[in-house]
């Protein structure tokens, strides 16, 4: 692909008049190791505490799926109402959707239905809803939840995942008899593979999140079963009443540390620069680099600006020595003589314009695009993206993401 996308600066969020196009910040978190370890907490949690509910508290499956729902219900709504990411709503909603999407399976099953009926027809609903959401937003970023449509798109993929995974859980370790310690074994290892394929084959990141997120449910659900049920029945006879508290506590301590030290936040929304603008008037655009060599189409889109009017150029590159999961690399000598020899390609496509670029300090792009916009005056941003995955450090959506910072942004696909 060679054509480029052109943004405008994003709107404000004061201008929109439908509910469900409503402005606000990112509503959910960035996807870090973090966000993986409570998810599955949060996963065994709802399996466990549906089972003392419904057992050990003599409340029945029908009364507790009226309570849980009923608190579902009431903590979504904070969730709406919110214009951010509150880490102690959102997780809190995880847990009680997990519940609940726990306790949908176990009311259809009580009625007759097979574990594998359920299996298809969650299955089903949940490529439905993806379908819809694409067809309507069109993307299944989780980096771009800003708007309550979206949101609401999100939470209905979320109760689904769990119904699915939960059926899926119990069909392998109990209609196949496989136990609960072999099922956490095989969902483990589906997930291990999901890894592998998005870090060494590329993967997707969008389908590679949701193949992931799908598989984490039957994953906790099979890891509370091995713990809580009697050694009898192949667990380890730790009862749901102390799987509960600990993995409870485990997510209070989790969501408190994110609280305050705000590792998940996913920022976006406009943001206002410093005055460090150079004094001749002659704008700066920024160009951010997919991948550590400037392809043709970013040359191209580069020769274009240049022929446009005057402009200078500041390069961010990524650091080819950046680790994954959010791990940043000190040494960055191999970024900088990339750096120079993508400096001197670009100078040569803007006509001798002036070009300057630093290494990116952040395995994040997005981080090192907003330091690099507020410390700067830039006129607008030319964004190189990946034409088939997104790589680590570009994450998904970016040029979206970018476009709402306020600045105009051309985004160019990556030629072959």
């Amino acid at each position: 692909m060679s054509q480029t996308e052109t943004f405008a600066a994003a709107p404000s969020s004061a201008h929109s008049t439908k509910w469900w196009a409503r402005q606000m910040l990112n509503k959910v978190p960035e996807v870090t190791l973090y966000f993986w370890i409570i998810k599955i907490l949060c996963t065994t949690v709802g399996e466990t505490a549906a089972d003392n509910l419904n057992e050990n508290l003599g409340l029945g499956l029908t009364n507790t799926t009226y309570v849980m729902s009923a608190l579902l219900i009431a903590v979504l709504v904070a969730q709406f109402r919110a214009r951010k990411y509150i880490p102690g709503v959102y997780w809190l909603g995880v847990v009680l959707i997990s519940v609940v999407g726990t306790l949908i399976t176990d009311n259809i099953v009580e009625q007759g239905v097979t574990l594998e009926t359920t299996t298809i027809a969650f299955s089903a609903a949940l490529i439905a809803v993806f379908a819809v959401w694409y067809l309507v937003e069109p993307t299944l970023s989780v980096h771009t939840i800003v708007t309550t449509r979206r949101e609401a798109f999100y939470w209905l993929a979320i109760l689904f995942t769990f119904a699915l995974g939960t059926s899926a859980g119990d069909f392998l370790a109990e209609k196949l008899e496989l136990g609960y310690l072999l099922s956490v074994g095989i969902f483990a290892a589906a997930i291990a593979v999901v890894t592998l394929a998005h870090f060494a084959l590329k993967l997707n990141a969008i389908l590679s999140f949701w193949l992931a997120y799908i598989l984490t449910r039957p994953l906790g659900a099979s890891t509370g079963d091995l713990l809580a049920q009697p050694t009898g029945e192949g667990g380890l006879g730790l009862g749901t009443i102390v799987t509960s508290v600990i993995f409870l506590s485990l997510i209070l301590a989790l969501v408190v540390y994110l609280a305050v030290s705000k590792r998940d936040v996913i920022r976006s929304g406009p943001i206002t620069a410093n005055a460090l603008a150079p004094g001749d008037g002659v704008p700066t655009v920024l160009v951010v680099l997919n991948k550590v060599n400037a392809t043709r189409a970013l040359l191209d889109a580069v020769r274009q600006r240049a022929a446009s009017g005057a402009a200078r150029f500041h390069i961010l590159i990524p650091n080819p020595d950046h680790l994954a999961f959010d791990r940043n690399s000190p040494d960055v000598a191999r970024g900088e003589e990339l750096l120079a020899k993508v400096t001197s390609e670009l100078k040569g496509a803007a006509d001798e314009a002036e070009v300057t670029g630093r290494v990116a300090y952040s395995p994040n792009a997005y981080d090192d695009i907003v330091e690099e916009l507020k410390g700067h005056d830039y006129e607008e941003v030319i964004l190189e993206t990946p034409p088939s995955h997104f790589s680590h450090w570009l994450h998904v959506d970016l040029h979206h993401r970018v476009s709402e910072l306020g600045y105009p942004t051309q985004a160019v696909p990556a030629s072959a």
